[in-house]
């Protein structure tokens, strides 16, 4: 075949393709269309110059109490909690850190106390730090009542919820993130910056992860995590957690914003072997958990392709006996940044360090590397966040959830990047389902992430 008959070839066969393509994501995105929103890239509210605040879940929910209360322009108005004790605790640290809170009002008991506080309190903004499977229905009612929503990870396991709250937001206007709190780590926010400079070159592969050994979880009361999320361990979900390692990779390439999107994804699991030994051998007989068979695998890995062909693997595994990881890995043309251990590889080296990228800037040798590239808001906030949780992740985060609505600005991320991140769970499961088919990621923004430019990381301040 003559070169020029071949472009003709990759010419027709590519649109093709695209023509193909195009077609099934049209089918999709007929299927779930909202009639009544209006896209939210870049979107931004007036500004709310104090923000009255409720609070749904005080488990995990009550770090996100403390961080929001011990800011200017705040009050908070609502706490609810299924459970009398976990409220009384929280509350009694709140008194701690502020006295404003003449308008306070406390709910527990009954699973639906927290629409009557919605109702009663009427806020500016909802913090959602529930079960996983609570998530959707909360974040739906509490936009229709006006509300922004902030919501603990993941969204939600399901497709066509994810679509819900897409939906729902774009029809209301209204903001919905999901907390990544690790978007605001030092290490992160670091890689961020430089990747926003240009030092790895063109970006071309991630490495993203949640391995982190939570089998003790099975021995929690009916107050806490493991009385639930166990649960999920069960059956076939396939990767169930994927967004604390994806969220930065995610953002490192600009993904739904302009440069790059989401494409297809493939998942593998390994067999479920090691929930089903702990258990044996270390629940008392009186533990719900003693006789359950866990068919979830062990370990899986899924491989995401981007649209422009960036490759990502994200790994997902709460049970093997390992030291915590996020891998946290991404390589470009010019270098690579890895995590856990942090070390950095540059082409040409860095100053009198490293000559090239046969070797990598660690240990002690990384402190330079700080001083140089750490990105300006933890230099900002390290001081005054350090001990607010996650390593002061989650202090970093709260301040610019604050800052933003206060200003009247876009968020760090939207509801878009909340559910992409969120829909590897349940694509994921499909591929194994599939014996490892390629799943397509729906598009959530209906074509319009072309238009949404990286925010996060390039502002006049940040």
């Amino acid at each position: 075949m003559s070169n020029l008959n071949r472009r003709k070839f990759i010419k027709t066969s590519s649109l093709g393709a695209i023509a193909a393509s195009t077609l099934s994501i049209n089918c999709q995105n007929n299927l779930n269309q909202s009639n009544q929103g209006k896209y939210l890239g870049g979107f931004k509210t007036n500004p709310i110059s104090n923000i009255k605040a409720a609070f749904i879940g005080l488990n995990r929910g009550g770090t996100h109490l403390r961080n929001f209360a011990s800011l200017k322009n705040t009050e908070v108005v609502g706490l609810c909690d299924i459970y009398e004790s976990t409220l009384k605790r929280e509350l009694e640290r709140l008194y701690q850190i502020t006295d404003n809170l003449k308008n306070l009002k406390n709910y527990w008991g009954s699973k639906k106390e927290w629409i009557k506080m919605i109702d009663e309190v009427k806020p500016d903004v909802v913090f959602i730090s529930t079960d996983w499977k609570s998530h959707t229905p909360m974040i739906k009612e509490c936009i229709k009542k006006g509300c922004h929503v902030f919501c603990e990870v993941p969204f939600s396991l399901e497709l066509n919820e994810l679509w819900e709250i897409i939906n729902i937001s774009e029809k209301y206007q209204k903001h919905c993130m999901m907390l990544e709190n690790v978007n605001y780590g030092r290490d992160e926010l670091m890689f961020l910056n430089m990747c926003r400079k240009g030092v790895i070159g063109e970006l071309l592969h991630g490495e993203a992860a949640y391995i982190h050994d939570l089998r003790w979880q099975m021995d929690h009361d009916k107050t806490r995590m493991g009385s639930w999320r166990t649960d999920f361990y069960r059956e076939k979900n396939g990767n169930i957690y994927p967004t604390h390692g994806l969220g930065p990779v995610a953002q490192y390439m600009n993904l739904c914003r302009s440069d790059d999107n989401f494409h297809k994804i493939v998942s593998y699991s390994s067999p479920a072997l090691g929930r089903n030994q702990y258990s044996q051998e270390n629940l008392s007989e009186s533990n719900p958990w003693k006789n359950i068979s866990f068919e979830n695998g062990d370990i899986n890995s899924s491989i995401i392709k981007t649209k422009i062909g960036r490759t990502i693997l994200v790994q997902w595994d709460e049970t093997s006996p390992r030291p915590y990881t996020r891998l946290n890995l991404i390589q470009g043309t010019r270098g690579t940044l890895a995590g856990f251990p942090v070390r950095v590889a540059l082409e040409n080296g860095f100053e009198d360090i490293t000559k090239d990228h046969h070797s990598w800037i660690e240990n002690e040798d990384l402190m330079r590397l700080y001083e140089k590239y750490d990105h300006p808001l933890y230099k900002k906030l390290n001081k005054k966040t350090v001990k607010s949780g996650h390593g002061g992740m989650d202090g970093i985060m709260m301040y610019r959830i604050v800052e933003c609505l206060n200003n009247g600005l876009p968020l760090d991320q939207n509801v878009y990047e909340g559910c992409f991140w969120s829909a590897v769970a349940p694509l994921s499961k499909q591929s194994i389902l599939d014996d490892g088919k390629p799943q397509e990621f729906p598009d959530f923004t209906r074509g319009k992430w072309k238009s949404n430019k990286p925010i996060f990381g390039l502002n006049k301040n940040y």
